[in-house]
């Protein structure tokens, strides 16, 4: 399964391995694109970059965090951009990809929908022993795919009767 962070600067992406409600920490890291390049290259990079994480991890699934920003239009359109980019790079490969809230990703880590940055770290690293994100953005990438594998499983569950 894979985990989401856009940002056109940094693109986090975590990807772990779930069975029921048993996780594992396979890899993290983030994606930089470089700031001196034209809009056009770098969301160009992101695709490469994530097409090459796709191809060799093979997740069954993506999850993406939605993004909202409101302070600088030019800014939240280059991220709704990248947004898409990151949508469209696991779709391409025939994944189903996922969207969720920021703050239900925080909910589903931490269990409170507002919790801080520090804590969902700390969160990620109880939940995936092993995992030592260097970065948020890898962080906040593996909290989208726990949110996933939980909601997966709660939703099979349901399924089940």
């Amino acid at each position: 399964m894979l985990g989401l962070d856009p940002g056109l600067g940094a693109t986090g992406w975590g990807v772990i391995d779930a069975w029921g409600s048993s996780l594992r920490h396979v890899a993290d890291g983030v994606v930089e694109t470089d700031a001196a390049l034209d809009l056009a290259p770098r969301l160009a990079a992101l695709h490469a970059a994530l097409a090459a994480i796709i191809d060799r991890y093979r997740p069954d699934a993506a999850a993406v965090e939605e993004t909202f920003v409101n302070r600088n239009p030019r800014s939240t359109l280059k991220l709704g951009q990248a947004r898409g980019v990151v949508l469209l790079a696991p779709a391409l490969a025939g994944i189903p990809v996922a969207e969720y809230q920021a703050t239900a990703v925080k909910r589903a880590v931490t269990g409170q929908g507002h919790a801080a940055k520090e804590q969902v770290q700390a969160m990620v690293r109880h939940l995936l022993p092993g995992a030592a994100p260097g970065r948020a953005d890898a962080a906040d990438a593996l909290a989208v795919a726990i949110c996933h594998a939980h909601t997966r499983t709660t939703l099979a569950r349901f399924a089940r009767g």
